[in-house]
């Protein structure tokens, strides 16, 4: 990538540096947690989940970069990817929590896609979302106006894809817990918390904490596509505002949501109320690091 001068503005503002470095330490904090989880259970399918924060703490010191050096197509192109690839990393591991819950619960009959096939079609649209995205990525790293603009129309067709697949699973998930709610197995009975909370630690919890994230993804992926339809010049993309706002705040919420309902934690609930007899247990903040630090 070329680190030559520009001949057009890569940025209608100058980028924050504060606001930079502030999103970068928190995202550097979850992601460190995350990891620390993910020795600590073994849970590899969070792994591209991991790796979505690292792109995050990489974007935004990138970001921090860019507050000197306004004029890099270098440093611009690199925030530019990792803040908008980070997202469809997520979605990855999102997708294959919502078939270990419907395997964990033995509900596979309940599911509207045959379970084997879930992860898959799902995963595959995100692969070809972050296809295109990072095509398009490239094409705006040969430092012209005509290709920012034609790398701009290919980021939001795969934004529209990962649009797509994303509604989609939602649809899905919908189903499957209409379904399960209407003819609930004698598994996920059993898994039920007996504790008396609005949002239950038990596979109901994850589910709905898979649907908060998803909504904020959507609603990240919304904002840009309306960004990059606007062009360069836009009102969305001409102020940093809006980046911080639907953009970093919506993820940085998507990684802690993730670090409360961890899915390897959640899942293992009925495991340790067979050793313990109860659920209580589990509802309390110290038990929850002590089943994290076992590595179950």
């Amino acid at each position: 990538m070329s680190t030559s001068e520009s001949t057009w503005h890569l940025y209608e503002y100058k980028p924050s540096l504060v606001a930079a470095a502030i999103f970068a330490a928190l995202f550097l904090i979850t992601t460190s947690f995350h990891l620390y989880q993910r020795v600590k259970s073994h849970a590899k399918f969070l792994n591209p989940f991991i790796a979505g924060g690292v792109f995050q703490v990489i974007g935004y010191c990138s970001r921090g970069a860019a507050h000197f050096h306004e004029t890099s197509t270098t440093i611009y192109a690199l925030q530019t990817l990792l803040l908008l690839l980070a997202p469809t990393l997520y979605a990855a591991s999102i997708y294959m929590i919502l078939a270990r819950i419907i395997i964990s619960v033995k509900a596979q009959h309940l599911s509207l896609i045959p379970v084997k096939w879930l992860t898959k079609i799902f995963v595959c649209g995100d692969i070809l979302s972050f296809i295109l995205q990072g095509a398009g990525g490239g094409i705006m790293t040969s430092g012209s106006s005509s290709s920012l603009k034609i790398g701009q129309w290919v980021i939001i067709v795969g934004l529209c894809v990962q649009l797509l697949f994303f509604g989609a699973f939602l649809i899905a998930s919908i189903i499957f817990h209409l379904r399960i709610h209407g003819a609930p197995t004698a598994e996920s009975e059993k898994a039920m918390s007996r504790g008396r909370s609005c949002l239950p630690y038990d596979w109901r919890g994850l589910l709905f904490a898979c649907y908060f994230v998803s909504v904020l993804i959507l609603i990240r992926s919304v904002y840009r596509v309306v960004e990059f339809a606007q062009g360069n010049s836009g009102y969305v993309i001409s102020h940093e505002w809006f980046l911080y706002v639907l953009d970093a705040l919506m993820m940085l919420l998507v990684m802690l949501t993730l670090n409360l309902f961890h899915p390897s934690v959640v899942l293992n609930n009925k495991r340790q109320h067979q050793r313990d007899g109860s659920y209580e247990a589990v509802l309390q903040p110290e038990y929850h690091m002590r089943r994290i630090s076992e590595g179950a």
